[in-house]
């Protein structure tokens, strides 16, 4: 699937990332462990469809430069600790080793810690926006990553592996909704607190971006029973080797994929009640993009 809009915001955020971390004077290689995984490659979703929200609320996207790069940081972040021995133990990512595999455990562990730090340090020097912004992203975005977010989802996540279908649907929704869906949504409601739209028209985005934060869950586990080990950069069969809970597990691949394609419906029917001045038709396109993604 091609898109012009999508394809050039990502060579910007590619370009931006490679000079987002500068040398230190503490002469480690703890900045090449950082780089390594932040440059490995990946759609820059996140990123993307935080510019393409600022994008349709009819503001400068490039004011959401440094909450783009702090969110992509906090994914790498994620990724790098995901991958250790001590929690999925993988060993490619993207097709890449993963950064313990390189670097070594501690290196990746620090690599990840600094990352995250780096992305609220970003966002509080962007002199472009306003401090009563900035430090309503930070709290979201401190929110969308912690305990009670993302770090909170994946410590769900963990324990639900070896229940199997004892891990009820209600309960995985709402592993999901943190683990996957928090950055997701901050991706959307970044935007918001960008341009400070009417309270209708973010209440629809963030309905929008909850249901593409399930999509995108529920696509991870039905690629992980028929993804292409090739285009995934990693091994499929992980979440039936580990028992862990999954959309498929609970509902079978049909289940799944009705289950998809009801969030699917719902996402868009978000944007059809936005009113006609904005033209969605990229966040659409990022729906077709969640649906038909191969990775």
């Amino acid at each position: 699937m091609m898109n012009h809009k999508i394809d050039n915001l990502t060579g910007e955020i590619n370009k931006l990332l490679q000079n987002s971390i500068p040398n230190s004077s503490l002469n480690t290689d703890l900045e090449n462990s950082m780089r390594y995984s932040l440059e490995a490659g990946g759609k820059r979703i996140r990123p993307v469809l935080l510019l393409l929200t600022l994008d349709m609320l009819a503001k400068d996207y490039k004011l959401g430069y440094s909450s783009a790069l702090g969110l992509e940081m906090v994914h790498t972040y994620s990724l790098i600790h995901d991958d250790l021995p001590a929690m999925d133990n993988d060993d490619y990512r993207r097709g890449k080793l993963t950064n313990h595999k390189v670097y070594g455990e501690w290196k990746a562990i620090l690599a990840g810690d600094a990352l995250l730090t780096k992305a609220f340090d970003i966002i509080i020097n962007d002199d472009n926006l306003k401090d009563d912004v900035k430090v309503k992203l930070i709290k979201r975005l401190s929110s969308a990553s912690g305990h009670l977010g993302m770090v909170g989802g994946q410590t769900l996540d963990m324990q639900s592996e070896g229940e199997g279908s004892s891990v009820d649907l209600n309960t995985l929704e709402h592993i999901h909704h943190a683990k996957t869906g928090a950055l997701l949504k901050f991706a959307v409601m970044a935007a918001v607190d960008i341009a400070e739209p009417e309270t209708n028209v973010a209440g629809l985005l963030e309905s929008y971006s909850e249901h593409l934060g399930l999509m995108f869950q529920i696509k991870d586990d039905l690629l992980d029973i028929y993804g292409d080990e090739a285009k995934l950069g990693k091994a499929t069969g992980s979440d039936i080797e580990n028992d862990k809970s999954t959309y498929v597990s609970l509902l079978g691949q049909n289940g799944a994929e009705e289950k998809l394609k009801s969030h699917t419906e719902s996402a868009y029917a978000c944007l059809a009640r936005l009113p006609e001045q904005y033209d969605t038709s990229n966040l659409k396109f990022i729906i077709e993009l969640f649906n038909n993604r191969e990775s």
